[in-house]
């Protein structure tokens, strides 16, 4: 059985994620929960989208052979103690620095629809690239017997990747928005087409990017595309590659890019 763990709010994107689990094993089951333990304080848990019932129209087109939708009190059983989860190399960099406690809280959060669901296969987009590896790193130190599939990024033909939030951008606002695929894209021409080596040269040149369509950036790095450690020098050859890591807001909404290089 495949499982798509997913928030819900879905786009084209998680449709790809189904299709991937349906190559994989007979049976794909999406879980649809907003999980409050991976919100900060200050982030959109309440205004998240929970349009349920479109997403449940989607599954059942797409071809999903059920939905799994628990409530709060499944997930997190009032009175049990809590536990913990966290990646330490990956928890506090890019991401866990801007968001502190989130990725414990998407750890936490995955290995009880794992323990939940018993799947053997688990889908999960390339765009929110360090979940992904902060999921393989959580599944592969506890041995879960579970295979993690990282799957391509839906993009729009204006190269915005596919993301829930993107129904918060105005026109304006998508249009600057298009920064993050533009830095990406000018970071992919400097490593693979001129052959740039110094990874601050690639990073200046994402921000000069980011900044023009003023956009306020959180970070604009090109990272080891495994262990997400920074590096010295653009070696794709040995490293497997190089993957540019973005986040910035465009007024209030937050947005995440990326573009793994040299692969």
């Amino acid at each position: 059985m495949a499982l798509v763990p997913t928030m819900g709010a879905l786009h084209a994107g998680h449709l790809s994620l189904i299709e991937a689990g349906r190559q994989l094993a007979d049976h794909v089951i999406v879980t649809i929960y907003v999980n409050p333990t991976q919100f900060g304080p200050k982030e959109d848990f309440s205004k998240y989208p929970r349009p349920l019932s479109d997403d449940l129209a989607m599954c059942e087109k797409a071809g999903a052979t059920g939905v799994f939708h628990p409530s709060s009190e499944e997930v997190y059983p009032p009175h049990v103690v809590e536990s913990s989860l966290v990646i330490p190399s990956l928890d506090g960099v890019l991401e866990g620095a801007f968001r502190p406690g989130h990725f414990a809280g998407v750890c936490r959060v995955v290995a009880k629809l794992f323990n939940m669901t018993q799947p053997d296969v688990a889908c999960f987009g390339r765009k929110d690239y360090q979940q992904l590896k902060v999921i393989e790193a959580m599944t592969g130190d506890l041995a879960m017997p579970i295979r993690i599939v990282g799957c391509p990024t839906l993009r729009d033909p204006d190269g915005m990747a596919m993301s829930s939030r993107n129904r918060y951008l105005t026109p304006d606002m998508r249009k600057r928005s298009l920064g993050l695929f533009k830095a990406l894209s000018e970071a992919r021409a400097m490593v693979e087409e001129r052959g740039e080596l110094d990874p601050s040269a690639v990073e200046a040149a994402m921000m000069m990017v980011l900044t023009s369509h003023k956009l306020d950036v959180q970070y604009a790095a090109l990272r080891h595309p495994q262990t997400l450690a920074k590096i010295d020098v653009i070696e794709p050859k040995l490293t497997g590659g190089v993957v540019a890591l973005i986040a910035a807001k465009v007024d209030e909404v937050r947005l995440i890019d990326n573009m793994v290089m040299g692969e």
